[in-house]
């Protein structure tokens, strides 16, 4: 793991899609040791919030601020009203880091021989419109507020899935090349504000999301055999590339999918 004290120095805010668990929580941790102050959407039921309490604490703890709203990211109104709220609250600062780490999606086959559960076009839909367009749609309502600007960095998690068939996978493996997609077209139509646009592929982590894939204990047993390194991908990991990716030294990195795996992809 590198030492928190071996990376720049960051400032402003971080709007973190998907905050309570997983990437987006180790990231929020990451970014705040760094000296960034947090602003985390999640969605979790009573029984989860103690837990964000928690992550708050922890964040408020190092300096920082840090401002929860439990609410659907994929909501127009709520989205509208919580970007209103946070423009409020950070007066004239600015949303220096943009990390979209939703996962909310169904995992059904595309058919059934046997009659079971199959992909339907709200599923779809729902899964597409979470998982990928909302990047679009919250890009788009940070500039019109003038909360991105130069120097902004965007970051979107997707997976290996992209290219990869999994059982159950088939939606959000679509949403995946989208997310993909989104990325590189805001790369080049906001570069010229000075803001980049990456996708982030993480090796196959054990996250609460991992485990609601089907057959996700053989992927997590043939990633620790692929991967050189032989062990899975820790959210640390990917926490520590996306703070030096948000460095003024990463302005030239933009418009890619950028693997953070260990060297797992090419590993067999």
């Amino acid at each position: 793991m590198t030492e928190k004290n071996d990376i720049l120095a960051l400032d402003g805010w971080a709007l973190i899609l998907g905050a309570s668990s997983g990437f987006g929580e180790q990231v929020a941790l990451t970014l705040a040791d760094q000296g960034m102050n947090i602003a985390g959407v999640h969605l979790d039921r009573r029984a989860g919030m103690k837990h964000v309490a928690e992550l708050k604490e922890s964040i408020e703890a190092k300096g920082r601020k840090a401002l929860f709203f439990n609410i659907n990211a994929a909501d127009e109104k709520k989205r509208q009203g919580m970007l209103d709220e946070l423009k409020e609250a950070i007066g004239g600062g600015k949303v220096k880091v943009l990390l979209h780490s939703l996962a909310f999606g169904t995992l059904r086959p595309y058919w059934d021989d046997e009659g079971g559960p199959m992909i339907t076009k709200a599923n779809m839909d729902m899964t597409l419109d979470v998982m990928a367009h909302s990047l679009l749609y919250w890009t788009q309502d940070l500039l019109a507020r003038d909360l991105l600007g130069d120097g902004g960095r965007i970051f979107a998690m997707t997976s290996a899935g992209s290219t990869t068939v999994w059982k159950g996978y088939g939606a959000v493996s679509a949403a995946k090349c989208a997310l993909e997609s989104h990325c590189r077209q805001l790369a080049v139509e906001l570069a010229p504000k000075g803001i980049t646009a990456n996708a982030i592929c993480a090796g196959v982590t054990d996250t609460p999301a991992l485990r609601k894939i089907p057959g996700n204990e053989e992927m997590i047993e043939s990633a620790k055999k692929r991967n050189p390194f032989g062990r899975l991908t820790t959210p640390d990991d990917v926490a520590d590339a996306i703070v030096a990716l948000s460095t003024p030294a990463s302005r030239w990195i933009t418009g890619n999918t950028i693997y953070v795996d260990g060297g797992e992809i090419v590993g067999g």
